[in-house]
């Protein structure tokens, strides 16, 4: 049994394709290292450099390495960015999981799990979201993460596939000092290359109406979601039927103040964070329970905010 993990050599990817790897089930990682990195992938995994929108290539690499399901991530990820470039958003996001569902029908491959976001939600009218919440998506990368749950859906209603869809919102953390997060729009990042940088990092807005005032967000470690995903492939493998949709999420979430307290005391750099304006659109408090991921995914919050920021911390010092 061999799975494909697209996006694999990404910061999410690599340590889903590692997650395999160290439950002994077989991978093969394609990726076009457009955001993604050959380094991350571990020497056990083969690598094929491509995009999922080259249909012939997909079909070849599921033939050869004789996969039998497909954990999907590659795509555009940026929703600031993607409302300034939505035809390549959609290109990347929904012609490419396209592309993939082509080849997998053609390869006789049925088995999905698909990355999903949690900002299909858009903006919620609550503040802790289920599966039930409504869905809303107010950027194309949103909405192109909606279509790629509906495309699966249709996939399933047409061509038998077995596939659920994994939301979530930030990812941090590492397991391996190796790999770590290079997105240049996600606040542990940008915080670090802040503080390496000598500059101070930024809270947007602490008037909000929370306990400490500012923004309250869901931060949950890429070794928990890597491991819900892998948990999620081998249910799918054995014919257990999942839900269409789980949320990641913590149910509780941190504040951007607790965040930085703890990179303060993780980094070792006593800083007191600059307060800016709010910016538009940001709301108070958006968390995700994941009571269905808990009871399907063996889904849990395994490592507290400090152990987050530690091992993130940890990683990029080793870059250098």
């Amino acid at each position: 049994m061999t799975w494909l993990v697209t996006g694999g050599a990404g910061y999410i990817g690599a340590h889903v394709a590692r997650a395999f790897t160290e439950q002994g089930i077989d991978a093969v990682v394609l990726d076009d290292l457009s955001s993604g990195h050959a380094e991350f992938v571990s020497d056990k995994t083969p690598l094929v450099e491509g995009t999922i929108l080259d249909t012939d290539l997909v079909r070849r690499t599921l033939r050869d390495h004789d996969v039998t399901g497909v954990v999907h991530l590659a795509g555009f990820k940026y929703a600031g960015v993607s409302v300034e470039r939505p035809l390549h958003t959609f290109d990347q996001n929904v012609t490419g999981t396209v592309s993939l569902l082509r080849a997998m029908q053609d390869e006789g491959v049925d088995k999905m799990v698909f990355s999903s976001s949690a900002s299909v939600y858009g903006t919620p009218d609550v503040d802790t979201v289920t599966e039930a919440t409504a869905l809303g998506p107010e950027s194309p990368y949103g909405q192109s993460k909606l279509i790629g749950e509906w495309l699966l859906a249709d996939q399933e209603a047409a061509a038998a596939l077995h596939h659920t869809s994994l939301r979530y919102f930030n990812v941090v953390g590492s397991v391996d000092d190796s790999i770590y997060d290079t997105s240049p729009h996600n606040l542990f990042p940008l915080v670090f290359e802040a503080l390496v940088n000598g500059r101070t990092p930024r809270i947007n807005g602490d008037d909000y109406p929370t306990p400490d005032g500012t923004c309250v967000r869901d931060y949950i470690h890429v070794a928990d979601l890597a491991h819900s995903h892998v948990v999620a492939a081998q249910k799918l493998a054995t014919g257990e039927r999942l839900e269409p949709a789980y949320n990641l999420g913590s149910g509780a979430g941190s504040s951007v103040r607790e965040i930085m307290q703890a990179m303060a005391k993780v980094t070792g750099v006593d800083f007191e964070p600059e307060i800016a304006p709010r910016r538009p659109g940001d709301p108070a408090r958006i968390v995700a329970e994941g009571e269905l991921a808990a009871r399907d995914l063996d889904w849990k919050m395994r490592f507290s905010l400090e152990e987050m920021v530690s091992s993130a911390w940890s990683a990029r010092k080793n870059a250098g």
